[in-house]
């Protein structure tokens, strides 16, 4: 039984919506600003998850999902890095990293 998950869609469809829920929820409950930046990687992973099954499982040309799921690795990687840049700068001006205090912000 469980040697025959890793060849079925709706095992990749429930890990990856897994993936993106516990994103989504960490996004709504978490307080700081870094929680607020790894649940938006998880929920990325989600969907980079599902973009790869639906690849392996559907479509006829095997590069598609692959290409999808690049250009969202890079989206992650891009927003990791401004993410991390704007933390920084928000903990330099009110010495913490809670999303309250951000709300101040004016620009």
């Amino acid at each position: 039984m469980m040697l025959g998950l890793y060849n079925n869609l709706n095992t990749f469809l429930v890990i990856g919506a897994l993936l993106f829920g516990i994103g989504i929820y960490g996004i709504v409950t978490r307080k700081t600003l870094i929680g607020m930046l790894i649940a938006a990687e998880l929920i990325l992973a989600g969907s980079s998850i599902n973009f790869m099954a639906f690849n392996r499982f559907t479509a006829p040309d095997p590069v598609t999902g692959q290409i999808f799921t690049l250009f969202i690795m890079a989206v992650a990687a891009a927003e990791a890095a401004i993410g991390l840049s704007i933390i920084i700068a928000v903990y330099r001006h009110f010495k913490s990293i809670d999303a309250e205090d951000a709300v101040q912000l004016q620009g």
